[in-house]
């Protein structure tokens, strides 16, 4: 009885046929698949990417905008435009060698360049509004000046205080 099962299964067909594998057709749709995710992921992880290097420049802003508080606290001035940010790292950037005696590292680490590589842009007297106060910004990722992905501190250094804002277009002047 047992081999009459055994051999009832084997020779079992039932009305279907067995399957060796998948058709070109169905690997094909698979395929479509996962390069239709993976070009979705991509894009998503793209532009996550983008945003990232933004909100880093603007904490990259922040930090110079600090530390250009310290040094207007030890010299009772804002960096000159010779000196730029640079001398917030670089004691050889002062203009004059009797400051240099107060001189402090006011950034750990030179922040030359923004995230995509350009030059911060430094004015000693602001053109955005208090003349008491800096102009600080970056191009950003466009690299052009005057459009809505710049970087600025007016927004926040007029007041004081505030978040770090992207200016709408306008024109301004680039660093001297």
């Amino acid at each position: 009885m047992i081999t009459g099962m055994i051999q009832n299964r084997a020779g079992y067909q039932g009305g279907t046929r067995g399957r060796g594998g998948f058709t070109i057709i169905e690997v094909l749709i698979v395929l479509a698949i996962i390069v239709a995710l993976t070009g979705l992921i991509g894009v998503a992880v793209f532009s996550r990417r983008d945003d990232a290097k933004k909100d880093t420049a603007k904490i990259e802003l922040n930090t110079i905008k600090n530390a250009l508080k310290l040094f207007q606290m030890d010299f009772d001035r804002w960096p000159t435009d010779q000196e730029g940010i640079k001398v917030l790292w670089d004691k050889t950037a002062l203009d004059s060698d009797a400051d240099a005696t107060r001189w402090k590292k006011y950034l750990t680490e030179p922040l030359p360049k923004d995230k995509w590589g350009n030059e911060w842009g430094y004015r000693q007297k602001s053109e955005r509004g208090d003349e008491s106060m800096f102009d600080l910004w970056s191009f950003g990722p466009d690299k052009q000046d005057g459009t809505e992905d710049d970087i600025t501190s007016w927004g926040a250094a007029a007041g004081g205080e505030g978040p770090m804002e992207e200016v709408p277009s306008g024109s301004r002047s680039a660093p001297k």
